[in-house]
């Protein structure tokens, strides 16, 4: 009762914490069950007859399914090559500004895409890539050369996908860097500088490895996810043309699981995306915990 007490705010937070991942999160695992079976909505989950790893069978004899996944697995390793980086990249640059209004007016520039649906965003970035109206097309033309249809062709459509993420999302992902940095101890600095050490020095030195657990955290987060894609950006920028590159496992279950209502086939896709990404997290948090000797990693 003492600790109740003491801590009453906290474990208030926490009980709401708790209520959101409880309801949300592990109450609905048990519908998981209907990977295993023919589910059928009059039935029920319960009701519906067990059809064992026919589910599964079905999604690795699909001939659509490898080329989903491959797909899916370059737009994934494309964000961790490129998007992954760049809040770490504008951080550390945004840390070394003189001037803090310049720095804090960036970071509100840079932060306001991310609070901008992707339906705008996608939009925009249709717009603008248009070849008879968008910005860029009149670039090229000012250059002297063609506009291109860049939304009707399909070898661009990956690249569009990773620089539209890093415009959205570079300045919101940087703020757990900020605070990372903001924390280093200021007499690290002062004596690299009375040591000699320039600017570039300093932080190959002093900050990138001091922020270097938060990067490992957020990369091994990151895996997580690593079969999943961002469903909102791909279906707003997804159109025929480009179905063969932009086609993913996340587009395909929206179209197979609720356009057609095979709920256990997709739900079977689902659990096996979950325990690709549950491998993925674990093998990055023992490389990771190896590489640092136990000094790094989410457990």
């Amino acid at each position: 009762m003492k600790t109740i007490k003491k801590h009453g705010e906290l474990l208030l937070l926490f009980l709401f914490a708790f209520a959101f991942f409880f309801v949300f999160k592990y109450g609905p695992l048990y519908g998981v069950v209907i990977a295993f079976k023919d589910f059928r909505v009059v039935d029920g989950i319960w009701g519906s007859p067990w059809v064992g790893f026919t589910h599964f069978q079905e999604l690795f004899q699909n001939g659509d399914f490898y080329r989903l996944l491959k797909n899916t697995l370059l737009l994934n390793l494309y964000q961790l090559i490129f998007s992954f980086p760049a809040p770490i990249i504008l951080a550390i640059l945004l840390n070394e500004v003189g001037s803090r209004y310049f720095q804090r007016f960036i970071q509100t520039t840079m932060y306001l895409p991310h609070f901008v649906s992707w339906v705008i965003m996608s939009g925009l970035i249709i717009y603008f890539l248009s070849p008879t109206s968008g910005v860029v097309g009149e670039i090229v033309k000012w250059f002297g050369g063609e506009p291109i249809f860049f939304m009707g062709k399909k070898e661009y459509f990956r690249p569009i996908v990773v620089i539209s993420s890093i415009l959205k999302d570079i300045g919101w992902g940087s703020i757990i860097y900020f605070a990372a940095l903001a924390a280093i101890n200021p007499e690290l600095h002062e004596s690299a500088k009375i040591d000699g050490a320039n600017r570039w020095q300093r932080i190959i030195r002093i900050n990138i490895p001091s922020i270097m657990p938060t990067i490992a955290i957020m990369f091994i987060l990151s895996l997580g996810g690593f079969l999943s894609a961002n469903f909102e950006q791909i279906i707003n920028l997804l159109n025929p043309v480009n179905y063969e590159t932009g086609d993913v496992i996340d587009t395909y279950v929206y179209r197979v699981g609720l356009q057609q209502f095979q709920y256990s086939y997709t739900a079977a896709i689902g659990l096996f995306k979950s325990l690709v990404g549950l491998l993925l997290i674990l093998g990055a948090n023992f490389t990771v915990r190896k590489l640092s000797r136990g000094e790094s990693g989410l457990w």
